[in-house]
């Protein structure tokens, strides 16, 4: 049975508010997408800045050009400590000048007094560009703050969207190729790249829209860590693209030991070097459909082969929040490939 990948566009707007001297509390509302599907593609590398920087700068230009013929796509940009502009020239120097730093400087030679210059000094430095408002296009780098004894639960992460219709126009193949070359020059712990729900915030906050949708649709991944999740060198789930790095491939035995678990026809096992495999789950990325029995049997197996490696769920504050029925959901999904 062929599974049908369904389009999601979740319209707003979305209630917010805000506040000032002369106006009090407001309520506004944003026009834009609750939710849409992209094709997300996440590296964490457990290195610092001045050791990686090279590697994201490739990373940047190899985004640039799978995107060039996409006007759309570079729209807006932030920058260490400045506020979301457009993106101009100034801001290409802002970012070129992030991936060229002079020195590595430990955060811990920082002065009491000169804490505050942290940030503009480039010891924390991050990046995101973005297309058009509900695009689906964006790259976001964030380096994780160097310290001499780095906590082995710390990593820089990297993160690109492109929307699905990238993916129809392209081609499962032509995603994959850039996933590859995107990864080509980075030393990550784990990555993955494949079918995910940008889900305007509060994510966690908007179960009662999304759960139709991800209970019935186990392959959009939902989880969109970042570098205050501290995931270091675990994985963050299963997903099409699945990239495998020290120390994580080393104790599966490299990629002979990560075939020999892996059963699935669908499943492709490549090593990209002696300390990095590829795990691919079938041609393309697929959603799965509970409904009709597509319950996605190679992300399952492997599922099964990583879940020592696995992050803990992320979200055991909901409880603690009052929202103990939300996180039992939460929970739920977080397992779907394992229960």
């Amino acid at each position: 049975m062929t599974s049908i990948r369904p389009r999601v566009r979740i319209p707003g707007p979305i209630p917010y508010t805000s506040w000032s001297p002369e106006t009090g509390e407001v309520t506004n509302h944003w026009d834009r997408l609750i939710a849409r599907d992209v094709v997300r593609i996440v590296f964490f590398v457990p290195r610092d800045h001045f050791d990686i920087a090279d590697g994201v700068s490739h990373t940047l230009d190899s985004y640039l050009r799978a995107v060039s013929a996409y006007p759309d796509a570079l729209s807006q940009y932030t920058c260490c400590d400045w506020e979301p502009s457009e993106l101009d020239d100034r801001g290409w120097e802002q970012i070129r000048a992030t991936l060229n730093p002079k020195e590595q400087r430990y955060a811990e030679d920082y002065t009491r007094d000169e804490a505050s210059q942290l940030l503009k000094d480039g010891a924390d430095p991050y990046f995101g560009i973005y297309g058009t408002q509900d695009s689906g296009f964006s790259f976001e780098y964030h380096a994780r703050v160097p310290w001499r004894q780095a906590s082995p639960d710390r990593a820089s992460v990297l993160r690109v969207t492109l929307p699905t219709e990238y993916l129809d126009e392209r081609g499962a193949s032509s995603v994959r190729e850039l996933a590859l070359e995107l990864a080509a020059r980075l030393p990550f712990a784990s990555g993955h790249a494949g079918l995910a729900l940008d889900v305007a915030y509060p994510r966690l906050g908007r179960l009662d829209t999304l759960r139709p949708l991800i209970f019935r649709h186990p392959g959009f991944d939902v989880r969109d860590a970042g570098i205050r999740d501290e995931l270091g060198v675990k994985v963050d789930g299963v997903h099409w693209m699945n990239f495998l790095g020290e120390p994580m491939l080393g104790e599966l035995g490299g990629a002979p030991g990560v075939r020999v678990r892996l059963h699935s026809p669908s499943t492709d096992v490549q090593a990209l070097d002696s300390e990095r495999v590829l795990v691919t789950l079938g041609p393309e990325p697929e959603t799965g459909d509970t409904a009709h029995g597509q319950s996605l049997p190679a992300y399952r197996e492997l599922a099964r082969v990583l879940e020592p490696w696995r992050e803990p769920f992320p979200w055991d504050h909901l409880g603690n929040q009052g929202k103990a029925a939300d996180e039992e959901e939460w929970r739920r999904w977080w397992r779907r490939f394992l229960d």
